[in-house]
């Protein structure tokens, strides 16, 4: 049996550990999702040179399909960087429950298109990881749930004990019940190939760079997927510190990780505009200013920024429409927003939109966090 296919290859229950992956199945695999995807593209193609017609369902089926074989490309692409083991690992504190939940609030559109269930049952708990990596591995789990899972898919943070340590699972069905074969007959080799596509393969080799353990079990047409934290965060000594603020202080073997990065400044008040000035100035960050919405528009037309840092007192109707527009431009354009008031730094969501915030007297000290924050999450969550 290859490499590949005995990944996570799981009978009645019994898990098993992820094995080297071989270059050439994989290339195989990939190049058997990406055919998958694209041949009932291309005779939808076919129909429309034929007829020189195409209907709104099909021409969304034709996009899909699309879609599928690009991401199938792109997630190859990271299964073969995280499998030369070249990748560059940071160690922080993390706040674990914070990070799930905000990776299902940036989820909530394609989960609501999906039209399935999530059920969550989360513990508190703090892990010492890469953020940047385990929000990119959370995402990638999610997409292999969202890419099989038939009804509902129940997502749970628990704190074991002895030795003390979170595990993650997640688990869906992924046959219809009637299609299950009941008594101890093994799964089907097929149907257990069907779901270890290469979402899942992205699971395990970030996994596999963090030093995270992880298990599936494959039974009766459901799989479950175990990802255990073998380094739980220690104890807080002070329990004034914010878990968020642990959350964003990122860590990075580069000492200016926002050199060289563009940031676009809205806001019309010169005194929140020195004070930018001031904060970023020893970053390296490329900055510019504008005082309107209009203008912002204007300035991105001409190129757009990494970043767009702007006044909450310019927020609203207006500029919830220009970030709309400059998101599909940019998906990975991040936004932070200057509120009057507060000496933190925190994360909102509106209207399934995820920004960070920081209090008008936290400004020299918070922003730069706040700026790497959102530039490495918007990147993970475009990837």
């Amino acid at each position: 049996m290859s490499d590949i296919a005995t990944l996570s290859l799981t009978l009645q229950g019994e898990s098993t550990r992820s094995a080297p992956i071989d270059d050439t199945q994989l290339v195989a695999q990939l190049g058997g999702e990406v055919a998958r995807a694209l041949s009932p593209a291309l005779e939808r193609v076919n129909t429309l040179l034929t007829t020189g017609r195409i209907d709104k369902t099909s021409l969304r089926a034709l996009r899909d399909e699309l879609e599928m074989a690009r991401r199938a490309g792109i997630m190859g692409q990271q299964v073969a960087r995280f499998a030369s083991g070249r990748v560059k690992v940071s160690n922080e504190r993390i706040d674990l429950t914070g990070l799930l939940r905000e990776a299902l609030v940036q989820r909530m559109r394609d989960l609501d298109a999906s039209g399935l269930q999530i059920r969550q049952q989360f513990a508190q708990a703090e892990v010492m990881s890469d953020a940047t990596l385990l929000f990119s591995m959370i995402q990638a789990l999610l997409d292999w749930a969202l890419e099989h899972a038939l009804d509902r898919i129940d997502l749970s943070l628990q704190v074991k004990t002895w030795p003390e340590h979170p595990e993650f699972s997640c688990a869906f069905a992924h046959q219809p019940a009637d299609e299950v074969v009941s008594g101890p007959i093994p799964l089907d080799r097929a149907s257990r190939d069907s779901i270890d596509t290469m979402s899942w393969r992205l699971v395990e080799q970030i996994a596999q760079s963090l030093e995270l353990r992880v298990r599936r079990e494959d039974h009766r047409g459901r799989a479950r997927a175990v990802i255990e934290f073998p380094r739980p965060a220690p104890k807080r000594l002070n329990g004034n510190e914010s878990a968020n603020i642990a959350l964003m202080k990122l860590t990075t073997p580069d000492e200016r990780p926002l050199q060289g990065r563009h940031v676009l400044v809205l806001s019309a008040r010169r005194e929140i505009r020195s004070l930018v000035r001031e904060a970023v100035r020893p970053s390296g960050v490329l900055i510019d200013f504008v005082a309107t919405v209009d203008g912002a528009r204007d300035f991105c037309r001409g190129g757009m920024p990494d970043a767009l840092v702007f006044e909450a007192a310019l927020g609203g109707e207006r500029f919830d429409r220009l970030r709309r527009e400059l998101l599909k431009e940019s998906p990975t354009l991040a936004f932070v927003q200057i509120s009057e008031q507060g000496k933190t730094f925190e994360t909102l969501n509106s209207a399934g939109l995820q920004t960070a915030s920081v209090g008008r007297d936290a400004i020299i000290s918070a922003l730069p966090a706040a700026l790497q924050f959102e530039l490495a999450r918007c990147a993970a969550s475009a990837a």
